[in-house]
């Protein structure tokens, strides 16, 4: 925290003498004086004495005191900043052209390490895996989307309607409850009734906290972490329930091979015909590895102007593994592993 100089007022009170008469001495008292046999006090004060340079407000004893100077440090560093915008604005209109460039300043994101295995959509390379991967009959139009929604065992009140909530989202949706039934046991029952996609949805604490999904029936699979979950009546300003219309699809920064591979197998849950009646848009945004989640329902006000209104639910994603094959814990294989340490080591490297 930043040093502040801190001027103390300091009381200096003088002791009391008293001759032997009982009487005390106005020359020991300057602080007294004498009006119509009425005694004011006055309180003397030093010259103001202020703390070293290196001083912190932290090391403030009082707490109101100390809560005090570092509201006073917080709104002499505002006034200095509007005071530096006031003047670089009047800068710009009187040079006008020849005004230097605006500061970028310096996020997280801007400062993104470069990643060598970006997509590049036109390369041929890409084009001949999108054209040979698991995903492809979906593209080509020659499956359509079956998803079974399922839960951990004994799901709690918040984690079954967020389930009841994810399948009006997404189209042609059903929702199972197992009973102690093993995923391995599940798997070969939605092939057998040509489900495309199963949805794990775990908890903890009553709370949803893990999602699996599982590309049938061939893979992969994917275990992500959730967080943030909003149901719909949590929600402020919400619209009404979606309707049945097949929404749009929005995939937002997708650019490695990894967020490729993610981005497709979010698209394939949903038809590649949406209903534009309907006017409903699932969106999957992907900012710095966290996929965020968002459903709204537009309008359109005029020719350039539209308005938007959030249906829900809402939810965040945050990948943990990628799995070739089908859900498989023990002998499965995995493409990709999320790592702590290289997390750690450099926060502006993503890997989506």
């Amino acid at each position: 925290m930043d040093s502040i100089d801190v001027p103390l007022t300091q009381h200096v009170k003088s002791k009391k003498k008293k001759n032997k008469s009982g009487e005390t001495k106005g020359a020991e008292h300057p602080g007294k004086m004498e009006t119509g046999g009425i005694e004011v006090k006055e309180e003397k004060t030093e010259a103001g004495v202020s703390f070293p340079p290196t001083f912190s407000v932290s090391e403030i004893k009082n707490k109101q005191r100390r809560h005090f100077m570092f509201m006073k440090l917080k709104q002499e560093k505002r006034k200095q900043k509007m005071e530096l915008k006031k003047k670089r604005k009047r800068q710009e209109k009187l040079l006008g052209d020849k005004a230097p460039p605006k500061q970028v300043p310096k996020t997280i994101e801007n400062q993104r390490v470069y990643d060598e295995t970006t997509v590049d959509p036109e390369d041929e390379e890409i084009a001949f895996d999108e054209a040979t991967d698991e995903f492809s009959a979906y593209f080509n139009g020659l499956t359509n989307p079956k998803v079974l929604i399922t839960t951990s065992d004994r799901p709690r009140g918040r984690t079954v309607k967020f389930c009841e909530q994810l399948r009006t989202v997404i189209p042609n949706a059903h929702v199972y409850y197992r009973r102690g039934l093993a995923l391995k046991r599940v798997i070969p029952q939605c092939i057998a009734r040509d489900f495309t996609y199963l949805i794990v949805i775990n908890e903890d604490r009553k709370v949803p906290n893990g999602l699996v999904l599982c590309h049938l029936p061939e893979g992969p699979t994917a275990h992500f972490k959730v967080s943030s979950v909003r149901l719909r009546k949590e929600m402020k300003r919400r619209g009404k329930d979606p309707t049945e219309h097949t929404p749009e699809v929005i995939l937002n920064n997708f650019t490695t091979r990894l967020g490729h591979s993610i981005g497709r197998m979010l698209a394939a849950l949903f038809p590649q015909n949406p209903q534009f009646v309907g006017r409903q848009v699932a969106t999957f945004h992907n900012q710095r590895d966290f996929i965020f989640f968002r459903f709204h329902r537009y309008i359109f006000k005029n020719e350039k102007k539209a308005g938007i209104q959030e249906l829900g639910p809402r939810f965040t994603l945050k990948l943990r593994s990628l799995q070739k094959g089908t859900f498989d814990s023990k002998f499965g294989e995995y493409e990709w592993v999320l790592k702590r340490h290289e997390m750690d080591a450099c926060r502006r490297k993503f890997q989506l």
